[in-house]
């Protein structure tokens, strides 16, 4: 049977989302647990909806696990509690504390955490003021030296928005299509004197989302016009004025799926390779 587990996690002690040989992983980690709590003869499997990077933080992953049924039909033991809430319990007995199972529940037909998902969206936190720079979210929040401009960044990162190829802000892969509809991708300044991205899209290639606020921070410093981020698009490479941002400025906020009568119908779309209009 399939599960579907909703989780969240502390990057800042792992090597990334995919396992690694002699590397501490979320993957790793989380796929030990449920091999134990499950008592598995072999290690569980897990399918990821966003493989985060090294250093890259989740409040809202979601993955999926083939498990067997009679396994997970027995986590409640002589309790009286559904195997879903239990296997929740079981795996915070033995998760460290840098990973959090929120809800397992038996996936509906059709369902894959990768490739049945709509939309990703994320979420990238710069502070640019040292008075303003909270120690406790240090793991979280870049700080970055020169005063930013939050209006001409978002001015910015608005014209990115739509269908394109964005092979400029993403690190190719053999056989890789990098054409992504980005649905959304403003700044905002809080309350606290944070800057903060927010970057929506059908789906991201590696480093995409960092290299896309890499490209925006120089236009709020005031380095590069506001068209700055359109021309780099628009190059279709590479280019070595943009800095891919570091990690822990960003969190995988959220996962978007259809309908359960549209997951499979989604899923066969979404392992389609894109190509641009024409």
């Amino acid at each position: 049977m399939r599960l579907r587990i909703d989780l969240a996690y502390d990057g800042s002690g792992f090597s990334g989302w995919a396992a690694q040989p002699d590397r501490r992983t979320v993957q790793g980690v989380l796929s030990a647990a449920l091999t134990t709590v499950l008592r598995a003869p072999e290690p569980v499997r897990l399918t990821v909806a966003g493989r985060t990077d090294a250093g890259v933080h989740a409040r809202g992953q979601v993955a999926h696990a083939d498990v067997d049924e009679s396994a997970f039909a027995s986590l409640p033991g002589r309790s009286d509690r559904d195997p879903a809430t239990a296997a929740v319990t079981r795996l915070a007995g033995v998760l460290p504390d840098d990973v959090v199972v929120h809800r397992v529940s038996i996936a509906p037909p059709g369902f894959d955490a990768r490739f049945s998902a709509l939309r990703r969206r994320y979420r990238y936190r710069v502070v640019d003021d040292p008075a303003s720079a909270d120690p406790l979210r240090r793991n979280d929040t870049v700080r970055v030296r020169d005063r930013l401009d939050a209006a001409a960044m978002d001015e910015a990162a608005r014209a990115l928005v739509g269908l394109h190829d964005f092979a400029a802000f993403c690190k190719r892969r053999e056989g890789a299509t990098t054409v992504r509809t980005l649905l959304d991708y403003r700044w905002t300044r809080t309350g606290e004197g944070v800057l903060e991205a927010t970057v929506v899209a059908d789906a991201f290639c590696h480093s995409m989302v960092r290299a896309l606020v890499g490209a925006v921070v120089p236009v709020g410093e005031g380095r590069h016009p506001v068209g700055f981020p359109a021309e780099v698009l628009a190059g279709g490479v590479r280019d070595p004025r943009v800095t891919v941002m570091p990690a822990h400025g960003l969190s995988l906020e959220e996962v978007v799926y259809p309908p359960d009568d549209e997951l499979a119908a989604r899923a066969e779309e979404a392992r389609a390779v894109r190509t641009l209009p024409g």
